[in-house]
């Protein structure tokens, strides 16, 4: 584990979006920079295109948790 500096701004930004997003400030970090990476291995993807690819790979089963189902 290393540590990455980042501006106070950008921290302040992660801590908000980490409450948000039930997640401790590591994982909303790790989070982005994971998608950031992937966005970047294959622009032709949107967001929603990678967090389903991400779910499909984690065999969760988006039938049972989609909001049209409710």
């Amino acid at each position: 584990m290393g540590i990455v500096k980042i501006s106070d701004e950008m921290h302040d930004e992660v801590r908000k979006a980490s409450a948000a997003m039930v997640r401790s400030i590591n994982a909303q970090a790790e989070f982005w920079l994971k998608i950031g990476m992937l966005a970047e291995a294959n622009p032709q993807l949107t967001f929603s295109d990678i967090i389903r690819e991400q779910m499909n790979r984690a065999s969760v089963d988006l039938e049972k948790v989609s909001l049209e189902h409710h």
